[in-house]
């Protein structure tokens, strides 16, 4: 089709042309009946986000993303690219698109009337008819819908009461395109009612000039709920101009949080040979971002991105990656000790309340590994009992008594594999825990269960453990206690 090269031809062909509304939803039936999924790369919406969207789009509507930061809301935007048809014709030389068939500038119309069948028409690909803009406190009415220009006006020599003296904004140049308005509340009440017409009536006004021009958009708005407090507001004739308002959420599962991760994390092959993650790792890490949305100390109201675990998972291969460089090796397995190298990727991302200002965003970060750890334990191994029968032996007697006698051990942050492991097959209780309720479980990730019993034996205060210079050091809690005394 794109080989039409003028509006003859084009008439000729039996080109029908549609409204950008009426394009989304036939592409969209099209895909729903065939069973293609409609937004792919877009997981845990599935059941709750997509059909809305859908159904948005079905009922040709323009739609509010309504979430905290990191729910994949500009994401889900970009992904409707794909439901435009791949080329649609324009009048060539059009600032804003112009249907061949159905011309709405003066431009357009003025070629037509001279040129008629004649008149030479371009194609425009769907990856150019998407626009985005970052709604900020000085984006001005002249940005988004356009201003009178004066440089125009004096080299044409035409009258300011002509309207060929008008520079159009991002929105009329966005004319049958995506339209997406991000952080919708930061911008200021006077420039949301510049939207009012266009989104009811389809006309534009420009100093003092009505302009009569159906743009054909879809709108795209994303907003966090926090917005409408803390920074600016939706005004209300806005919102109801809006067809659909689509609540979006974090990952429900662990499973789904995962496998963003995973897509989303910027590895390199040599990284990804390099290291070996165990499956328990991925899951921890995951936990991390699950147990930051619960903390006492970050303001849940803010949110806690998704990009928590995707800069946090690379923070932890990078761990590993330069302790295996300076060890010279060329395969290694990751270490539970390794999760301190993410906490750079986490102060970042949290907001904290008052509680967790006092106690440091580091702290807080540990704090949130800890409570991760804690929290998986049970799920592996038998329950601790934070109280216990004196003389009670449980499954962790053995590992606890070896602990009192050998007064612990120091893990190092760069030591070799071969150190790494010889220290923890030392301690021969946790090679008996792991046999008798993990005996399928690989050789690979053993030692990363291994430590994970210590650590966890030191969230449930059965041992202390101790940051030393260049590592860490476990003890038992008598041990520990008398040597800070």
């Amino acid at each position: 089709m794109n080989n039409i090269n003028t509006l003859g031809e084009l008439k000729k062909s039996g080109y029908q042309s549609k409204s950008i509304k009426d394009e989304l939803r036939h592409n969209l039936r099209e895909k729903i009946k065939s069973g293609h999924p409609t937004f792919e790369g877009v997981h845990g919406f599935e059941n709750t986000v997509i059909p809305e969207l859908e159904r948005a789009i079905l009922s040709r509507h323009n739609i509010n993303l309504l979430g905290l930061r990191g729910q994949a809301k500009t994401r889900l935007a970009r992904k409707m690219i794909e439901l435009l048809d791949e080329y649609i014709p324009f009048v060539t030389g059009s600032e804003i698109n112009d249907d061949p068939l159905h011309p709405i500038s003066r431009f357009a119309k003025d070629v037509i009337a001279e040129k008629g069948d004649a008149t030479p028409i371009s194609w425009l690909h769907r990856s150019e008819r998407f626009f985005e803009k970052l709604a900020t406190p000085d984006v001005t009415v002249a940005d988004l819908i356009g201003d009178v220009d004066p440089i125009k006006a004096a080299n044409l020599k035409l009258s300011y009461a002509d309207d060929r003296v008008i520079h159009f904004g991002m929105i009329p140049r966005a004319n049958r395109s995506i339209f997406v308005i991000n952080e919708l509340p930061d911008l200021q009440a006077r420039i949301q009612v510049a939207l009012f017409n266009i989104l009811q009536e389809g006309d534009i006004q420009i100093r003092g000039f009505k302009l009569r021009m159906p743009l054909d958009m879809q709108f795209i708005f994303t907003a966090n709920p926090e917005d409408y407090t803390n920074r600016g507001s939706i005004v209300t004739p806005l919102k109801d101009r809006i067809g659909s308002q689509i609540l979006t959420h974090y990952p429900e599962t662990i499973k789904i949080a995962r496998t963003i991760t995973e897509q989303e994390a910027k590895l390199d092959v040599v990284q990804s040979d390099l290291v070996y993650v165990p499956s328990l790792a991925r899951d921890l890490l995951e936990q991390i971002s699950f147990e930051a949305r619960e903390s006492e100390f970050i303001d849940n109201k803010s949110g806690v991105s998704a990009r928590l675990s995707i800069t946090a998972f690379e923070n932890l291969l990078s761990t590993a990656e330069r302790r295996a460089l300076k060890s010279g090796v060329d395969k290694t397995v990751l270490r539970l000790s390794d999760f301190m190298g993410i906490i750079p990727a986490i102060t970042g991302k949290v907001e904290l309340v008052y509680e967790g200002e006092q106690e440091g965003a580091a702290v807080v970060a540990q704090h949130l590994i800890g409570n991760a750890i804690h929290t998986f334990f049970p799920a592996y191994f038998p329950k601790i009992e934070k109280l216990e029968k004196p003389d009670e032996k449980t499954p962790y007697s053995d590992t606890l008594e070896w602990f009192f006698a050998e007064s612990g051990f120091e893990l190092l942050d760069d030591s070799s594999d071969k150190e790494y492991k010889n220290i923890l097959d030392e301690i021969a209780p946790l090679e008996i825990l792991i046999k008798k309720y993990h005996p399928q479980l690989a050789k690979e990730d053993s030692y990363f269960m291994k430590e994970f019993i210590l650590w966890s034996l030191v969230e449930y205060k059965k041992l202390s453990k101790d940051r030393v210079s260049e590592g860490y050091q476990f003890k038992d809690l008598y041990g520990s206690y008398i040597s800070k005394l």
